[in-house]
């Protein structure tokens, strides 16, 4: 390669000329990166429109922007962000930073379904040259910002590995924040709160300025070897932050415009993301020479914010006399956005969010934010801030007109990059930083307290240990002054030992210590339409819900009808937010229930992004509510159960009687659609709770229930055959069928459907499992087609047959679902239990007891209540009681026997049983037919027909009775 000796870098060319003939023996691939990376420089510093090169949150690119601002004054500032975000930047006064610019799409048009919802969100910190262009743009009249980054659409219009997992993560930091990212990031953190306020911005892409680290794998293992560091973060701040701090503009331009050209020129193949990469600069070289052309600003009068990246760009589009296209002719056609709708807002963000999101090492964006404060301390920089932001101080607008007037004039416009700064810089040796012990005592000393406030057994020897061992360690690692990160190896070393008390680890407290997790806040007055409203309808509750934290809500509605509005939005909250935004300790809401007193755990604050994204779905809760209700029971693979659901949620939450009855037309649509039974025992009980409602609160059932329940019958008599024998089929399901068919019974006889159908439907049924098979037989008992006693005899011949007994447990699992449709059979169940405990022997009882019980507790855990208690019932209370008892199913044929062989005249139960209750005797007897009445004689009335035609019923009773 050769270059023009009139070139200010001609010099640094032929030295690295020279070193490349000599470490790689000649010309070859190492000379032309080398000088490649030059003319990268030379081409980007000579650029007539201003190239500002930042890193994302770098303090020493936050502090050369401040500096240039006051001294250039531009009167257009371009800044590498997606340009339709630009309407909410004049929002971010109304915050506390860190804050992150959201686009929004749930209803997405142009993209695969699986994947929405899309977000892509730019985080914005007061550490971030990015802030400090957009501050002083906004606050500086007749100054004009312009966003020129592809928009939010065409983020997701790039991504062509169609994997929502691997989100788009372009040049630019684009990442997707992957689960466990900030365990990767911090893996000393594990509080819930970390993971918490690491998982602020979601699934959302994120959009930053300008990342500068390595693609090339072994060219940052090389660095970090080397630099003796463990990260990224740490080689940065060590070898770039610190000697960038105190530069002048034009060798920190040409610095990053060197290290952008050497991440650039190594970075590994031609795949997506290196076409990403030049699409985007093509994108924003293309706006910038559309609104240079459409307004005629002067591009010296101009200021281009970028990552270093790509500020090295080689793209024929590159700079305001670039080619409109690779051949000249053809310019580059900027792709139209889908239909897809997009909303816009801010939502917190945080240090741990960031760091998560974007891989950097935990604590770093928090360090970084210390070494901005100190930067600002020792150079005395002011830096722009936003009028209004949290924290800043009101300006006096005569002083800050004349400064900026006097700025104007003492900074006349002057070419950039005129001289090379790059040789000096690079031959300069490191500066040795002499060691500021007050600054390391108070280190130590601060950190000591954290601890001990944290549980661990620090005391005054441990800060004097983390004092010397942070010297020794930063002395290891050819450093004259600890870095925070070498303070922090040398705090885990000293204090942590061997077990972490409390819920922060020394490594977290040291993150904590250096400037926080600042977590940041949107503003009233920026939040969306919905955000606002809930805030307004839970001010009765006087408690700051903004602030992060929990706050406890107490309501007495008894005392206070007023807040029974707050309830319903606090309700509604729990519905649709995440769990712990507003968390119910006392009250609940079921259908036909309302409580008198509830009381609240809240920390809308904490989850304050969930409540902004709500307010991209409508105006108010009800709206959202109503919408998420249809989405769910119109969707492609909604179920019946699902349904059902979403008509309890409507007649719960938002009353009235419109929307419940649209859905329960849908789930009715469902139900006949449906062709396996998965879902049945969820139909059953949701089925149950709305007709349960309905009968006490209305006086007719709805038209839409009374279809279900019609439909519901015929359907499940239709597959109750099929389920029966589906291997897939579980006895619950099972189970769950005939309790809707026998419980529902009554109803649908009286809407018009045929018992029947039932009937022949029990009939075709022919089960091979041993559950379901004794479903069957409750089903045959519950219809008349078994008697009790034949169930009882069938039960008996299943113990007394050796090969069976080893699957009784899965007749006994039938029988204790058989409890849901016939929970008469609740005494015939105890006696099948007890029998197989009292005949089996040992050896077979032993082994086949624990089967007894894990299958028990799997396939009938709420049933078991209903079947201890009717146990408690037959059985005797008195344990000394026990070995004289006689189980009644042992006593009841003894007496029937007896009462069937005493003669008709000596039968004195069965004749004394009738004239003591003649009424139930008389209405009987018309019933059955008999129309022969009393017959008195002379002491008392002789034994009427009805017991003489039907004798064997008058000595069941009377057996019975005798047995009770």
């Amino acid at each position: 390669m050769s270059a023009a000796p009139e070139t200010p870098f001609a010099a640094l060319r032929g030295q690295l000329h020279e070193a490349a003939a000599e470490f790689a023996g000649g010309g070859d691939a190492l000379e032309g990166i080398l000088l490649g990376m030059v003319d990268d420089v030379d081409r980007a510093a000579g650029e007539p429109l201003e190239i500002f090169p930042v890193c994302h949150h770098s303090p020493a690119s936050a502090l050369a922007m401040a500096r240039r601002l006051r001294e250039k004054q531009p009167k257009v500032v371009y800044l590498e962000l997606c340009e339709d975000m630009a309407p909410l930047l004049t929002e971010l006064r109304n915050c506390r930073l860190p804050v992150a610019v959201q686009a929004f799409a749930g209803d997405i048009d142009g993209f695969p379904a699986e994947w929405a919802p899309l977000s892509v969100v730019a985080p914005i910190t007061e550490a971030s040259a990015e802030y400090q262009a957009i501050a002083y743009a906004l606050d500086t009249p007749g100054v004009e910002l312009v966003l020129v980054d592809r928009s939010s659409d065409h983020v997701f219009q790039w991504d062509t590995r169609h994997d929502r997992a691997g989100a788009p993560d372009g040049a630019d930091g684009d990442a997707a924040a992957p689960a466990g990212a900030a365990g990767k990031a911090a893996p000393g953190a594990k509080a819930a709160e970390t993971e918490a306020e690491a998982a602020l911005h979601g699934e959302a892409v994120g959009v930053e300025i300008g990342d500068l680290r390595p693609r090339f794998a072994e060219l940052e293992e090389h660095l970090l070897r080397h630099g003796k560091v463990r990260h990224w973060s740490e080689w940065w701040h060590q070898y770039v932050e610190v000697p960038l701090g105190d530069s002048d503009h034009d060798t920190y331009r040409q610095v990053m415009f060197l290290i952008g050209s050497l991440f650039r020129r190594l970075a590994p193949g031609d795949g997506d993301r290196v076409r990403v990469d030049e699409d985007r600069e093509r994108y924003m070289w293309t706006r910038m020479r559309e609104h240079l052309a459409a307004t005629g600003t002067d591009p010296a009068d101009c200021l281009y914010v970028c990552g270093a990246f790509h500020a090295a760009s080689r793209v024929d589009e590159f700079g305001v006399d670039g080619t409109t296209g690779a051949d000249g002719t053809s310019g580059f056609t900027i792709s139209p956005r889908t239909a897809t709708t997009w909303q816009y807002g801010l939502i917190p963000s945080s240090h741990t969010a960031i760091e998560a999101q974007f891989g950097l090492a935990s604590g770093s964006v928090s360090i970084a934010a210390t070494q901005w404060a100190k930067n600002l301390k020792r150079t005395r920089v002011k830096p722009y801030r936003l009028e209004g932001q949290a924290g800043a101080k009101k300006p006096t607008p005569t002083k800050t007109a004349a400064k900026k007037t006097a700025a104007t004039a003492e900074a006349p416009v002057v070419p950039v990059g005129a001289e090379d700064r790059l040789s000096g810089f690079l031959r300069r040796p490191p500066v040795v930083d002499t060691l500021d012990e007050a600054e390391l005592l108070g280190w130590s000393v601060d950190i000591v307290r954290a601890a001990r406030r944290s549980g661990y057994l620090a005391s005054t020897a441990d800060a004097i240990a983390v004092f010397e061992t942070s010297i020794l360690l930063a002395g290891m690692r050819d450093r004259a002054k600890p870095t925070p990160y070498d303070f922090q190896d040398a705090a885990v070393t000293c204090i942590e030992k061997d077990s972490v008390p409390g819920r922060r680890d020394v490594r977290r407290l040291v993150e904590i210590m250096m400037g926080g997790d600042r977590i940041g806040q949107v503003g009233y007055d920026a939040l969306p339409p919905l955000a606002r409203d809930v805030y307004d309808r839970l001010e009765p509750l006087a408690l700051n819900l903004q602030q992060r934290g929990v706050r406890r809500a107490l309501l007495d509605m008894a005392s206070e009808p007023d807040l029974r509005a707050c309830s319903d939005v606090l309700w509604m909250l729990r519905r649709l937010m995440p769990a712990g935004a507003a968390r119910p300790i006392m009250g609940e809401r079921r259908l036909g229930e309302r409580s008198i007193q509830e009381s609240w755990d809240l920390s809308l604050g904490t989850h304050q992004r969930a409540l902004i994204e709500l307010g991209y779905e409508g105006v108010s809760l009800e709206q959202v509510l109503e919408q998420r209700l249809r989405r769910t029971a119109y969707g492609p693979q909604a179920t019946t159960a699902q349904v059902l659901a979403a008509v309890e949620d409507a007649t719960l939450y938002l009353g009235g009687r419109r929307l419940a009855e649209e859905l329960g037309t849908r789930a009715l649509e469902v139900l006949a659609a449906e062709r396996t039974v998965d879902g049945a025992p969820e139909v059953l009980r949701r089925v149950r709770g709305l007709l349960a409602y309905y009968r006490t609160s209305e006086a007719v059932l709805p038209p839409w229930i009374e279809s279900f329940v019609r439909t519901g019958y015929a359907h499940y008599c239709t597959l109750l055959p099929t389920a029966f024998r589906d291997e897939d089929a579980t006895a619950g399901q099972v189970a769950a069928m005939l309790g809707f068919l026998f419980s529902m019974e009554s109803l649908a006889l009286s809407l018009g459907c045929d018992r029947t159908q039932l009937e022949l439907s029990v009939a075709q049924s022919h089960p091979q499992d041993p559950a379901k098979t004794a479903l069957l037989w409750a089903a045959q008992v519950q219809l008349g087609t078994l008697s009790r006693a034949e169930l009882r005899a069938r039960c008996d011949e299943l113990l007394g047959n050796p090969l069976v007994v080893p699957s009784y447990p899965r007749y006994l699992s039938g029988f204790v679902h058989a409890l849901e449709p016939v929970p008469g059979l609740a005494d015939v169940v105890v006696e099948a239990v007890s029998n197989a405990f009292g005949r089996l022997p040992d050896a077979v009882l032993l082994p086949w007891l624990p089967v007894l019980i894990t299958t028990l507790r799997s396939n009938a855990a709420e049933l078991a209540p209903l079947l201890i208690r009717e146990a408690g019932r037959i059985f005797p209370a008195r344990l000394p009681a026990l070995d004289a008892w006689v189980p009644p199913w042992r006593q009841q044929p003894v007496a029937l026997a007896a009462a069937r062989n005493r003669p008709h005249s000596t039968a004195p139960r069965g004749a004394a049983l009738l004239p003591a209750h003649p009424g139930t005797c008389d209405a009987l007897a018309e019933l059955l037919g008999c129309a022969d009445g009393w017959a008195p004689t002379d002491t008392a009335p002789r034994h009427p027909s009805l017991t003489d035609r039907h004798p064997d019923t008058a000595h069941a009773v009377a057996a019975l009775l005798a047995g009770s």
